[in-house]
């Protein structure tokens, strides 16, 4: 597709950013082409639920041309973007043709940081898309099966479950496979001993849940602890194996499982960029999120490296991403029609964390601080409206109420074709 009478505007990824800076554009006068290497657009905050047998991967993806197809202005395009020609100002596709723009809006989203400690690209399961969540959940209940078949094999940390990072994301799945252990596993393997079991949550800083007030912190971890976690603070992975993990204290602990979710880093994509970057290999962005020298490109989303109006960097979550899309459709709007432009500003809407069962911590604009029931409730609320799709919203909303009344994950399925490692070889 080339330029047409209408300014063409080619948006790369479908996530957060993507899907909301195209419903921002699609009434206007443009031409809108969405290109994503997946057909689906994922909630990744509930990952962590599809890992752990909550929730099936169909509940949190939607088809992203079920959400466009009426819209002849917008294109949907299937490919993976192996460059970008700022100068000729063209999108290249692998395989495919060339998408010349007007304006192009990247909001690729992040991969995942091994932060260079060896053996956890070969060895640690990410957590960062559909498959990588279908990949754990296959792997922890393969291991539940090996176990009860060969029990010895318990003391060889079959059974042990690490997790590398203290965040939102950390504390999440350790609270939801202890439920998955304890309520589910205990009931389906009633000849396996599944108090031998262990979730291992490890985090580098003294503190869990980074950028939560003290007091959220600390119920976090009072939580976590009371339902069974080994968290250990402080404490930093120096190595990863086959069957270990070491920390740089010279200590260590058998696995065969280490899920890695202790950091982050910008799309593959910005790589390809000849341009300035900071932390994690975000783009730099001007204060109207475009490129700098480039006002007809735009990074939005956890590619950029945003700030706040006081220089502090903002928060790698899908709220970024969402006002970042609508500020930057709102800017291309005004350039059509002549009128100024803004900088962006962003709105924090609070932060949430669920640590289990009528368990979250939940801190709301304002200064209202909410735990327990209150906390859990409103964290389930704010999710299902953030859902796509009015019927995941209602199968979500309908297996959490199963769990709920029966503590049963009804997802306790393995899908031979995805139980490898990253790195293809069988791990359990």
């Amino acid at each position: 597709m080339t330029p047409g009478p209408r300014p063409h505007v080619v948006i790369v990824g479908a996530g957060f950013g993507g899907i909301n800076a195209t419903k921002e554009l699609m009434d206007g006068p443009f031409e809108i082409t969405l290109i994503d290497r997946d057909n689906y657009h994922g909630f990744w905050p509930l990952l962590y639920q599809v890992a752990t047998a909550g929730l099936g991967p169909e509940d949190i993806a939607h088809p992203v041309r079920g959400m466009f197809g009426e819209r002849s202005n917008v294109h949907v395009r299937l490919g993976t973007v192996s460059d970008v020609d700022l100068d000729r100002q063209l999108v290249q596709v692998a395989d495919e043709a060339d998408l010349a723009y007007d304006y192009l809006i990247l909001a690729a989203g992040s991969s995942t940081s091994d932060f260079g400690i060896p053996g956890v690209d070969d060895y640690a399961f990410p957590l960062k898309t559909l498959p990588d969540a279908v990949r754990l959940r296959n792997h922890v209940l393969s291991c539940f099966e090996r176990a009860d078949a060969c029990p010895e094999l318990v003391d060889s940390g079959l059974l042990t479950f690490v997790l590398a990072g203290g965040g939102p994301t950390g504390v999440e799945l350790s609270g939801a496979l202890t439920e998955l252990i304890g309520q589910n596993l205990a009931r389906d393997f009633p000849h396996l001993d599944v108090t031998k079991s262990s979730v291992v949550l490890v985090e580098m800083l003294d503190h869990l849940l980074g950028g939560f007030a003290p007091s959220s912190q600390a119920h976090a971890l009072e939580t976590l602890r009371a339902k069974g976690v080994d968290v250990r603070l402080n404490t930093a992975i120096s190595a990863l194996d086959a069957d270990h993990v070491t920390f740089k204290d010279g200590s260590s602990v058998a696995t065969m499982t280490t899920v890695w979710t202790a950091g982050i880093r910008a799309n593959p994509l910005a790589d390809m960029l000849d341009v300035a970057k900071g932390k994690g290999g975000a783009i730099e962005v001007t204060k109207e999120l475009t490129l700098p020298g480039h006002p007809e490109v735009f990074v939005i989303g956890d590619l950029a490296a945003t700030t706040d109006r006081h220089g502090k960097p903002l928060p790698q979550v899908a709220q970024v991403a969402i006002q970042g899309a609508r500020h930057v459709g709102r800017t291309i709007k005004r350039r059509t029609t002549g009128r100024p432009t803004k900088p962006f500003r962003y709105h924090s809407h609070g932060m949430m964390a669920t640590i289990g069962r009528r368990a979250a911590v939940a801190e709301i604009p304002g200064g209202l601080k909410l735990r327990g029931t209150l906390g859990w409730l409103s964290w389930l609320a704010v999710h299902l409206v953030f859902l796509v799709g009015f019927r995941n919203r209602i199968v979500v909303l309908v297996n959490w109420s199963w769990n709920y009344l029966t503590w049963d994950r009804a997802a306790r399925v393995i899908l031979k074709e995805d139980s490898t490692t990253p790195s293809g070889q069988h791990r359990a």
